[in-house]
């Protein structure tokens, strides 16, 4: 691959994550200050964030049937990233969480299609993907980190500019995407009928118990993966302020840290106990949040800088996991089966129930003096649902998931 060729990829990975970063960890923040705290901002909250499941559910499909078979891959790329830098703009017209919410679903119904097409334009430009992707990926992560310090150096954590911001991104990329190499449409010969884009093919790999398991443990972990996405940001604000997501960018670092071990301690450890020390981290994360406070924000830290080891060690392993179990034959089918079915299903669940359970700890009360409606929540018994769900989750795939160090193809 040329260095001009690297360079333009890595400032597409870059503004693609720097894109979601920027808006997306900030929305909890900006809906409680557009529509107010209590419970039905709560519950809103958590459906918007599920916006982002419902996308992650349908865009095989766009993807699969539409765009890689009668569009160059940037330039629909582009156009959606157009597109999607107006309704970022629109969003914060809103003055309704329910208009709100149809206009963060419309937009994620054109972003998560992009995910996708950057890998496809990156991959499509490769001498050798398996050492070159990584090096290009990390812009991506960068870009995320690189949003949250800004907005944090701005103070702007729950202002409607975090959206404006993030249009601007979205508009920038979507005419930069003009100019990345050319990556042709694979034309309607390729396989795209239902089944395929669904992943059917890696339906062989639950003959193995052992997958099978895992991949239950995958979708059901995802139901604390999205108290965090929805709604550590609102928790750490109370503590930090408008510097919220900056310090969040924290677990964007230990991510890029942590994974450049992952291949080191998959051949030495195995692929169970590297499951087992990612869901467990996942346990701790929301123990330090539960009972972190003021005169304890290290915890509040150590909870943050424990999402390199939740993501990493269950996510990237089960990624690698999958490939492995999967073989050359299928190994993208069983890639997009796993991503539906966390991303996808785990996360639509992990949405709407986190949101339920946070408004159901929502308290209100009258300042004497002011008479304003103060909301206040219990984030000690909120934090204690995802770490319990996480606690069984774990214990049962201890119990249950027997693989053999060397993996075995399905």
């Amino acid at each position: 691959m040329k260095l001009k060729t690297g360079i333009l990829l890595s400032a597409m990975m870059f503004l693609q994550y720097y894109i979601w970063g920027a808006w997306y960890v900030t929305m909890g923040p900006y809906m409680e200050q557009a529509f107010g705290k209590g419970p039905i901002t709560d519950v809103a909250k958590g459906a918007a964030y599920s916006a982002g499941a419902i996308a992650t559910i349908i865009s095989p499909f766009f993807v699969g049937m539409i765009a890689d078979r009668y569009f160059a891959a940037q330039r629909i790329m582009g156009v959606l990233h157009l597109l999607g830098a107006g309704l970022l703009v629109y969003a914060t017209q809103m003055t309704q969480t329910s208009g709100f919410y149809w206009v963060i679903l419309v937009y994620s119904l054109l972003y998560m299609p992009t995910i996708a097409l950057s890998n496809s334009v990156a991959f499509a430009q490769m001498t050798d993907p398996g050492k070159q992707f990584p090096w290009i990926r990390v812009f991506g992560t960068l870009g995320w980190i690189v949003a949250g310090l800004i907005i944090s150096q701005l103070e702007i954590t729950d202002k409607p500019i975090t959206f404006q911001i993030a249009a601007v991104a979205s508009a920038l990329l979507g005419l930069f995407s003009f100019i990345l190499p050319n990556t042709p449409p694979k034309g309607s010969s390729e396989n795209s009928s239902l089944g395929s884009i669904l992943g059917k093919d890696a339906f062989v790999l639950f003959k193995s118990n052992a997958y099978k398991i895992f991949f239950f443990a995958a979708i059901l972990i995802c139901i604390p993966l999205s108290f965090y996405y929805g709604f550590a940001g609102s928790y750490l604000q109370e503590f930090f302020g408008e510097g919220t997501p900056g310090k969040m960018s924290m677990g964007q670092m230990s991510e890029a840290l942590f994974i450049l071990a992952i291949p080191f301690l998959f051949n030495k450890i195995g692929v169970k106990n590297m499951l087992i020390l990612g869901m467990g981290a996942w346990v701790l994360r929301y123990i330090c949040f539960a009972y972190g406070s003021d005169s304890a924000q290290w915890m509040l830290y150590a909870g943050i800088i424990l999402h390199g080891v939740c993501y990493d060690f269950f996510f990237v392993t089960g990624y690698m996991y999958t490939e492995k179990k999967a073989g050359e034959s299928i190994k993208n089918a069983a890639q997009g089966l796993f991503t539906f079915a966390t991303y996808g299903v785990g996360m639509f669940i992990g949405t709407w129930y986190s949101g339920f359970v946070v408004a159901k700890y929502a308290t209100s009360s009258v300042d004497a003096a002011t008479k304003a409606e103060i909301i206040a929540h219990n984030w000690n018994n909120i934090w204690l649902y995802p770490a319990a769900i996480a606690g069984a989750v774990l214990i049962a795939f201890i119990f249950t998931f027997n693989e053999k160090k060397e993996i075995v193809t399905a």
